[in-house]
């Protein structure tokens, strides 16, 4: 069900009026702190599957990833064979995309000895947010987000590139991107405020 908002609230969105599925992600979860490893893990898994991709599409297909991907449980994927859903035209059949995920399940719990992935994403957290008034400001990607690209890559990562990793970022709370005019603005940051950075 779509959040209920008044009028100006949704001509004043970032981005995804006019669908149902793509409001309720902007409402409810874009740049929303994520903080937990198996959360930040998905957003790996889910940013990675965009490349080339409208992010709706993810999100149309999100459900049945996590259920091919055993709830994006690192533990579980790790070990995951994923030539059987090349086949399952419910999912992104990308066999690229598919085995990144699996390396990044192991990655993530290599990383486990050295801090976490919690850890190091949250190492690059930016405060105070930057206060953009117009999408087209928002940039694709940054130095700090080609830093974490690199750490990321370093730690066994991969399809973590600079652009992907900013999507990561923006997804996560590590920045805070949503517009000054979006409604969703203020209780956003006031949660990002609210987590404690490495």
């Amino acid at each position: 069900m779509t959040p209920v908002v008044g009028t100006a609230a949704v001509s004043a969105r970032c981005f995804g009026t006019g669908d149902e599925r793509y409001e309720r992600y902007h409402d409810t979860e874009w740049g929303r702190p994520r903080t937990g490893e198996q959360a930040l893990y998905e957003k790996i898994c889910l940013e990675g599957f965009q490349a080339g991709l409208a992010w709706l599409t993810v999100l149309r297909k999100r459900d049945d990833l996590r259920g091919a991907l055993l709830g994006f449980d690192p533990d579980r994927v790790a070990g995951l064979d994923v030539a059987p859903l090349l086949d399952d035209a419910r999912l992104i059949r990308s066999g690229p995309k598919l085995r990144a995920c699996v390396t990044n399940a192991r990655a993530t719990i290599a990383l486990r000895s050295q801090g976490g992935l919690p850890a190091l994403l949250w190492s690059a957290a930016q405060r105070p947010s930057p206060a953009y008034d117009d999408g087209s400001d928002v940039p694709a990607s940054t130095p700090a987000s080609a830093a974490v690209a690199k750490q990321l890559k370093r730690a066994g990562f991969c399809f973590v590139g600079p652009t992907t990793v900013y999507s990561l970022m923006q997804a996560c709370g590590l920045v805070g991107d949503h517009l000054t005019t979006c409604p969703q603005r203020d209780e956003v940051e006031a949660l990002r405020e609210g987590v404690a950075l490495p």
